[in-house]
């Protein structure tokens, strides 16, 4: 065997191992056109804090925080507040403390940390209080006023309550089950909800908001899926 066919059976060899490679990765990790965050609320590049870049304020390939569990190399400050849960009589679940994903978004939302804390450095920028005519982004430490987080739904809840879908079985609109596309590991957090990588257009005003007084903020685009016709909420509530 020549040095060239050598060569040329080492290339192909390489060549599929890497084609192996990245279609195994599409696989396990698919390419989403919704993972976008240019023009979003959480576009922070434009600041002079956000340093021209996308990502950094969440996110970091090196010296990651791990003390959140699916905290993806994350790199803000992370809230150590106590919440106030949320109590209903008619509520059948038992809500906790935020620990994962939850606790993640209210590392800002909570208003307790600023939103410039990140890598390593104590920021000054706090997220803005709810104003009259605006969606509350800044919810503080009392969830109770807020959809329940932090809680179990699974097909044991659905048939306790009486008034939920079985996580499951039920599809969830966005290819799968509610389970699949909308729980981490059966729990219920902020991201069943909210998605903060769902692009919001060319970045225009109307993307996000409309011209009708009072309510300026029915575009949000930050939601997995349209609330029209309280779409999103009949999703898991059988009404």
């Amino acid at each position: 065997m020549t040095v060239e066919n050598k060569h040329h059976i080492t290339f192909r060899v390489t060549r599929n191992a890497v084609e192996f490679l990245i279609i195994g990765s599409l696989i396990l990790f698919p390419v989403t056109t919704n993972a976008l965050v240019k023009n979003t609320h959480h576009d922070f590049s434009n600041t002079t804090w956000g340093k021209g870049e996308l990502c950094v304020v969440c996110h970091t390939p090196h010296h990651s925080n791990t003390t959140v569990p699916q905290s993806p190399l994350w790199n803000h400050q992370v809230s150590i507040n106590s919440f106030t849960l949320y109590s209903s009589p008619t509520l059948n679940a038992t809500p906790t403390q935020p620990t994962s994903i939850s606790r993640l978004c209210l590392s800002c939302h909570d208003g307790t940390i600023a939103l410039d804390s990140f890598g390593g450095l104590t920021g000054t920028t706090n997220i803005r209080v709810q104003t009259t005519r605006a969606v509350p982004i800044r919810i503080g430490t009392a969830l109770n006023k807020h959809h329940p987080v932090a809680i179990i739904y699974d097909q044991a809840l659905a048939s306790k309550d009486g008034g939920l879908y079985n996580p499951d079985a039920h599809p969830s609109g966005l290819g799968g089950t509610i389970s699949h596309d909308m729980l981490n590991g059966g729990v219920l957090e902020c991201s069943s909800c909210h998605d903060v990588h769902v692009g919001r257009g060319t970045g225009n005003c109307t993307d996000c908001h409309n011209s009708n007084y009072p309510s300026y903020y029915l575009n949000t685009k930050s939601l997995v899926k349209s609330n029209e016709g309280s779409a999103l909420c009949f999703t898991c509530h059988k009404k």
